[in-house]
């Protein structure tokens, strides 16, 4: 307590405009202060604390208050953004885990047309090998129906030939139309 109080005399001696003469007599006469000076003095630092108050602390406190108002709507401004931020990454997943399940989707629709697709070329490839087949099958009948008609027609021709050279004589229509039909029996017997 003591030290404190050493430490405020000097000040209030420096307040009351008293200067400390250790070496003179009348010591203790300057240990008190000069009463006109000191209200001088205590007027003065009130009138500087209050310019200091209007002029300096309440104009700072304003532009302190508007600051901190700035940081604080910035920070709520932030939040908005980062909750919207967050929002919209979610929503970016989704989309993106949606196009992921509507392309293995499409994939999977694709395989199973291309394998319809394959199984109907494959269906479609065999109709026509065996309507290839039947019309390869009609072709040699046609054609083998043909080829007996050619050799029955040669047939009769030599047949023909060799009854005239046989009976020296040319035959009638009706003994050539019995022969005939006597040579195609016998021919298709054997």
């Amino acid at each position: 307590m003591k030290k404190k109080l050493i430490f405020l005399l000097p000040l209030s001696l420096a307040l009351t405009g008293c200067t400390i003469d250790i070496k003179s007599d009348d010591f203790t006469s300057k240990l008190i202060p000069n009463w006109v000076s000191f209200v001088t003095q205590l007027g003065a630092l009130i009138v500087l604390i209050l310019v200091v108050v209007i002029f300096g602390y309440k104009p700072i406190k304003k532009i302190i208050k508007k600051r901190q108002d700035y940081i604080e709507d910035n920070i709520k401004e932030a939040e908005k953004s980062k909750a919207v931020w967050q929002e919209n990454e979610l929503k970016s997943k989704e989309t993106v885990l949606a196009s992921s399940r509507t392309a293995a989707d499409i994939v999977a629709e694709a395989k199973k047309d291309a394998l319809k697709e394959r199984e109907a070329i494959l269906e479609q490839t065999q109709l026509d090998v065996e309507k290839m087949k039947k019309d390869a099958e009609n072709d040699i009948a046609r054609m083998e129906v043909e080829a007996k008609d050619k050799i029955r027609k040669e047939m009769v021709s030599v047949a023909l030939d060799a009854s005239k050279e046989l009976l020296g004589r040319e035959v009638s229509s009706k003994d050539n139309d019995r022969l005939l039909e006597e040579f195609i029996e016998e021919i298709e017997n054997k």
